[in-house]
């Protein structure tokens, strides 16, 4: 399946976004889901996560793990991961933080900034991009295989954020 880009015009509209991913990975926690979340500082890259992850039933503080690089959030469904890799050092090591074998069954792990990951990192199932446009943002969901695809074929059929699609290219 080609991208699925989406306009979102304010928070409203990406906090929905996180809650869709939330919908569409329900039930499909029994494999392992990789997201990478790419986008300027400040595009709203752990937002979406935020949402997601309250969504999928995460109660209480989510904090951001721009300082600890990692917070694990366990619920009943699944072990959610959320990785922020901003702050990491140039050619450190990320096989100090055990992704990779977090990427079994029941797992979901949402990586900040993946490209500061290098080949250390999961690949994605899922990639989102998010962009300013104006005071919105794009945001461009691409698949990298069969997962992937089944996963962006139930966002676009997600009436709660069909009225976000674009055709912008």
């Amino acid at each position: 399946m080609g991208p699925l880009t989406l306009q979102l015009p304010d928070a409203r509209a990406s906090a929905e976004l996180g809650r869709a991913l939330a919908r569409a990975v329900s039930g499909a926690e029994s494999c392992s889901r990789v997201v990478h979340l790419q986008g300027e500082l400040g595009a709203g890259k752990s937002a979406l996560a935020r949402s997601f992850l309250q969504a999928r039933g995460v109660a209480g503080p989510i904090r951001s793990p721009s300082y600890t690089l990692v917070e694990t959030y366990p619920t009943a469904a699944a072990t959610y991961f959320h990785v922020d890799l901003y702050r990491l050092a140039a050619g450190a090591d990320l096989e100090e933080l055990g992704l990779r074998e977090q990427t079994g069954p029941g797992h979901v792990i949402l990586i900040e900034w993946p490209e500061r990951g290098g080949v250390s990192l999961p690949p994605a199932d899922l990639s989102i991009l998010l962009q300013y446009a104006g005071s919105g943002r794009h945001a461009t969901l691409s698949s990298t295989g069969a997962t992937g695809d089944r996963w962006l074929a139930l966002l676009a059929s997600d009436r709660r954020i069909v009225s976000y699609l674009s055709n912008l290219t």
